[in-house]
């Protein structure tokens, strides 16, 4: 009795390693694409100036579209030309995508490994 449910056990977990296999290979769709990725994210800033007889004094501030990312721990600002917003908004879209990507296929991968842990103990035999 106790080998047939341990036999049980053990084809569910392999049903379950199959179907992280699939996960796996699902989203790695994203990774195989060919867009090209610009690292960060695309917002609307909006500032004063300084100059004490500007308009943003009286709360009409500057507003400008820009991409934000982080090198060596310090966050960097690209000031995007309006002709260009559009092509950087789709490059930084795609970066983020690849990003979630990486993180869904790293928690996928450390469950394979718990997976596979939990089979190897199971099929595991005393000397």
């Amino acid at each position: 009795m106790q080998k047939e449910s341990r036999l049980q056990n053990l084809s569910r977990l392999r049903q379950a390693l199959r179907q992280r296999l699939k996960d796996l290979e699902r989203s790695l769709e994203v990774v195989f694409g060919r867009a090209p990725l610009v690292k960060g994210n695309v917002y609307e800033m909006a500032r004063k100036c300084g100059k004490p007889s500007c308009a943003c004094t009286r709360g009409q501030l500057h507003r400008s579209m820009v991409l934000s990312w982080s090198e060596r721990g310090k966050t960097q600002l690209f000031s995007i030309p309006p002709d260009r917003l559009a092509e950087v908004r789709q490059k930084s879209q795609e970066y983020l995508r690849f990003r979630h990507t990486r993180a869904r296929v790293s928690q996928i991968c450390k469950g394979m490994v718990t997976l596979l842990d939990r089979i190897e103990k199971l099929r595991r035999e005393a000397p």
